[in-house]
């Protein structure tokens, strides 16, 4: 399937191209590689014998009359992560652990319920039916409180059992939206194709199972916020740049966001570009597409995309644009103790442009979001900002 040209003339893509080309040739040279650690695919038999043996193991300690314990590795500490330029953050292979355990009051519940989503893994594996971590939590929600306190467990038991969450049958509900010089096929058969640029297309929940992906695109664009992804389509800017591919993950992405972020990467070597609030908090959710985050670090090799570069807003530009300081919004403490806490991150040790960037922001003491930039004019962004940067390189 071909996709129509409406785009810019061949020349506008010069510099993307030649970023292409760097970013590819960095791959060829062996500057990205992917870990030997985390999770993997593991087939149905699989899963079924490493849920046994953690029963078996329990059962054995109860024989000996010894109250059983869960032994997991320490995901919320710093000290059990490495940084790697060509992955992200990941875990080390020898990492602290902490014990659950079944006569403590505080973590006998717990190990309760690790033991009780366990069993309905299993059973999911063993009748090869699929389930959400919503429709786990709705089972018994008094149980379990919480979805959070689902979600954790999942991911614990993903870490223990050193397989992904899709190996555990259990799905996660997509947020994120996708539209562009985009089709594949579902697990079902279903033909999907995302051109339609007046309208978006869910991100599917089972990225894994896609088939037949074809695009054309330049460009990839994660746009942090909804509402500035629905002004883009509006403005019908996958059109007017076609051909390229737009991403939304709606605020912090979801697993299946950030699942599809990487298999376009890839298969397709796209340059991903984010555009995100000259924020605190939109650098944070940049890093965790390029880098990933503390608590799903043991599966960086399948989320991260180093590759990504920063189109906008950054800080400089506020400046630069003349952005009215009436559009500008005072840092909190909160939003400094989060810009501090990012400074200390170790990828921005390889990352000098962006350091810079953060200490304008930090020495200026204000943030702008991107809806700033139509105080410029109400078509600014999509008509003149992504179009300049994106054909002169204005990204770091």
């Amino acid at each position: 399937m071909a996709f129509a040209p409406m785009g810019p003339e061949a020349s506008f893509f010069e510099v993307l191209d030649q970023h292409r080309a760097s970013l590819v040739a960095a791959l060829t040279g062996g500057s990205e590689k992917s870990p030997q650690e985390g999770t993997r695919s593991a087939s149905g038999s699989e899963v079924l014998a490493s849920i046994e043996s953690i029963i078996q193991g329990v059962v054995q300690s109860l024989a000996r009359n010894e109250a059983p314990a869960f032994s997991m590795e320490n995901r919320s500490s710093w000290e059990n992560i490495q940084f790697e330029d060509a992955v992200g953050l990941q875990m080390v292979s020898h990492c602290s652990t902490r014990k659950i355990r079944s006569d403590s009051p505080r973590s006998a519940q717990n190990f309760a319920l690790i033991l009780k989503i366990l069993s309905m893994i299993y059973k999911l594996v063993q009748s090869n039916s699929y389930a959400t971590k919503r429709d786990i939590y709705y089972t018994n929600s008094q149980l379990f409180g919480n979805q959070t306190v689902v979600d954790n467990i999942i991911n614990d038991i993903s870490c223990m059992l050193k397989v992904s969450r899709r190996s555990l049958h259990i799905l996660s509900t997509s947020k994120g939206l996708i539209a562009g010089n985009l089709s594949y096929m579902e697990e079902d058969g279903r033909r999907v194709n995302c051109s339609g640029c007046l309208t978006a297309v869910a991100v599917p929940s089972n990225i894994q199972g896609l088939r037949n992906l074809i695009t054309d695109a330049k460009f990839l664009l994660i746009v942090e916020k909804d509402a500035t992804f629905q002004r883009l389509l509006d403005d019908n800017f996958c059109s007017k740049m076609s051909p390229c591919i737009m991403v939304t993950g709606k605020g912090v992405p979801d697993l299946n966001t950030r699942l599809l972020v990487r298999k376009l990467w890839d298969l397709f070597h796209i340059p991903p570009f984010t555009l995100v609030d000259a924020d605190p908090h939109g650098i944070e959710i940049m890093c965790i597409y390029k880098y990933g985050s503390l608590s799903m670090s043991f599966e960086a090799h399948n989320l991260t995309v180093p590759a990504i570069r920063w189109l906008g807003l950054l800080p400089s530009d506020i400046k630069r644009l003349n952005i009215p300081k009436n559009s500008l919004i005072p840092l909190t403490k909160r939003d400094q103790m989060k810009l501090d806490s990012l400074l200390k991150r170790p990828y921005i040790t390889c990352q000098p442009f962006w350091r810079k960037e953060m200490e304008i922001m930090a020495d200026s003491k204000v943030k702008a979001e991107i809806q700033a930039l139509t105080f410029l004019s109400s078509d600014y962004l999509s008509r003149v900002y992504l179009p300049n940067k994106l054909k002169c390189g204005g990204w770091i």
